[in-house]
């Protein structure tokens, strides 16, 4: 399992980031908090405090590469 840590702060950056890692067959998870949602679905997304930084957790290290590069813009750095 990987963790990042990503900024999803609008409703725009949530399409966006929803629709790049439904690409992949992985399993993601968004941690606020003591709250764990499937980062798949835009309704739980929406249910977190957005105005913070998020943990992404990666279940699976299959093309790992290919998903960091697909979430760059959203990765806090």
């Amino acid at each position: 399992m990987t963790s990042v840590t990503v900024n999803i702060n609008s409703i725009d950056k949530v399409k966006r980031f929803v629709s790049a890692i439904t690409s992949f067959d992985n399993d993601f998870d968004l941690v606020c908090d003591r709250y764990v949602i499937d980062a798949k679905s835009i309704m739980g997304i929406f249910s977190l405090d957005l105005s913070k930084n998020l943990t992404l957790n990666i279940q699976k290290d299959d093309n790992l590469d290919a998903v960091l590069a697909a979430i760059d813009e959203f990765i806090v750095k």
